[in-house]
């Protein structure tokens, strides 16, 4: 085997059993991964409205009952026109209300791009297009602010106009291509896709290959009980609340208000924040390849969570370290991001197991609204910029506290990771196995072999009944 070879297989993992299986994978990594735009709400636009978070369920739901080729695509149409319309607000009120609704549309993204990453692809490729999206959120950040700024300078004066006004035009017009291939290119999900690139036989082979789900769901009691008293989602849940709290130093720009203060140049204040976006990018992926490379969770989680232990013991010295380790423990913070594909493919593969779609939207939105219920009170009560002189004391606390906890939480998640895998092995509801304890098996084993599973149809009580097909 060449040192390319093992390369590719480190980086990417090992290839499809079959030459169809990997045309299909490779199909769904271009048409699924280029059309998942992150725009996602700053803290400071959920702290103004908390319309994110209402927003949540209602994207969940809605997804399920309309074609994500339409409905996510038009969410972005959507918030593309609100933000160049927030070239013209004029007053206060105005800016509040296009907040408001720009918060809501937004909720739709984040999620949903993480309940169709989980819908496509199994245990094994999961956690590396997980890493991709999150980590093409970071370099959007770091690449828009830098265009952002660029374009107020350039621009500033233009048609009468100031150049605050330009950036929101030029932003809006700039999301639009990617709603319009949206409209003609997003595959839906594997059991409603009438995608044209994929054949006949590529559409069962992406449905065989996966976990059988639950068709004919419907919104009603029986939902609710399967959300609400599922262990497994509050498990979840609990994890994503505290989970993003992780990310403090780094989502409420500590470093740069610290920077303001203790006198740093313009030019500094706008470049060296940028390393926090590198180091996440690189952590990032580099958990993601060790999450489908090693096919365990628990170990990166602890791993997070304690760079971020030490960041805030850094962090609590503050008046006997330097700058030096100031921007070092700063800059370490970055890799708090990693939470983000760890968390979400934990997530998809456990919730996938029991073929339950409907709920598993639903609590991978609750998860992300649970986070941003918690941004709203957690930066203002303990990252205020009236503290950055003197180093946050009391939100290095919290990160400490919350580190501890949340490498606690994920040990639970661990035991119920093995609880639910046990459960569903027993009742037939998994094709082959993804757990930590079993490593790399794929759960797509079933693939090209007699049976594949298509046309699922429901009973009364929501119990999967699949229709058989000779093998591919």
């Amino acid at each position: 085997m060449s040192f390319a070879h093992k390369l590719r297989v480190l980086v990417w993992g090992e290839a499809a059993a079959t030459a169809a299986e990997r045309k299909l994978v490779q199909k769904i990594d271009f048409f699924v991964l280029s059309d998942v735009s992150p725009p996602t709400p700053s803290p400071e636009a959920r702290n103004l409205t908390k319309s994110d978070i209402v927003g949540q369920v209602p994207h969940a739901l809605a997804l399920n009952y309309v074609a994500p080729r339409l409905y996510l695509p038009s969410m972005t149409v959507i918030w593309a026109g609100l933000t160049m319309c927030s070239a013209a607000v004029k007053n206060y009120p105005a800016m509040m209300a296009l907040r408001f609704l720009l918060g809501a549309i937004e909720a739709s993204t984040f999620a949903g791009t993480h309940y169709i990453i989980g819908s496509w692809y199994t245990p094994q490729e999961v956690g590396k297009r997980a890493g991709l999206f999150a980590a093409s959120g970071q370099a959007g950040t770091m690449f828009a602010g830098l265009m952002m700024t660029a374009m107020y300078k350039s621009m500033d004066g233009l048609a009468g106009m100031p150049g605050w006004r330009w950036v929101f035009i030029i932003d809006g017009i700039i999301t639009l291509p990617i709603a319009v291939f949206g409209f003609f290119y997003f595959p839906d999900l594997p059991a409603t896709t009438q995608a044209p690139y994929l054949s006949a036989e590529e559409r069962l082979l992406a449905v065989s290959r996966l976990p059988p789900k639950k068709t004919h769901q419907k919104v009603d009691l029986a939902l609710l009980k399967r959300v609400l008293f599922s262990w497994t989602a509050w498990v979840f849940v609990i994890l994503w609340f505290f989970g993003g709290l992780v990310e403090s130093l780094s989502t409420y720009t500590c470093m740069l208000l610290w920077m303001k203060t203790a006198g740093y140049s313009v030019v500094q204040n706008n470049t060296y924040p940028l390393v926090i976006q590198a180091v996440s990018i690189v952590s990032i992926l580099g958990v993601s390849i060790a999450l489908d490379a090693s096919q365990k969770r628990l170990p990166w989680g602890l791993l997070t969570c304690g760079i971020q232990l030490i960041t805030g013991i850094i962090l609590l010295n503050w008046s006997h370290i330097g700058d030096g380790a100031r921007f070092a423990a700063y800059w370490i913070a970055g890799t708090a991001y990693a939470m983000q594909p760890i968390t979400f493919t934990w997530a998809n593969i456990v919730l996938a197991r029991d073929g339950d779609n409907l709920a598993r939207s639903i609590v991978l939105y609750s998860m992300n609204g649970a986070s941003a219920t918690a941004s709203t009170f957690w930066g203002v009560e303990l990252y205020p910029a009236t503290d950055a002189a003197t180093g946050f004391f009391k939100g290095n606390v919290a990160l400490v506290a919350v580190s501890i906890f949340t490498a606690f939480w994920f040990c639970l998640c661990w035991v119920e990771d093995r609880r639910t895998l046990r459960k569903f092995a027993v009742e037939g509801g998994l094709v082959g196995s993804d757990t930590e304890e079993t490593g790399a098996s794929r759960m797509g084993d079933n693939a090209g072999k007699d049976t594949v599973i298509v046309g699922e149809e429901a009973n009364e009580d929501g119990d999967m009944v699949a229709n058989s097909k000779g093998g591919l």
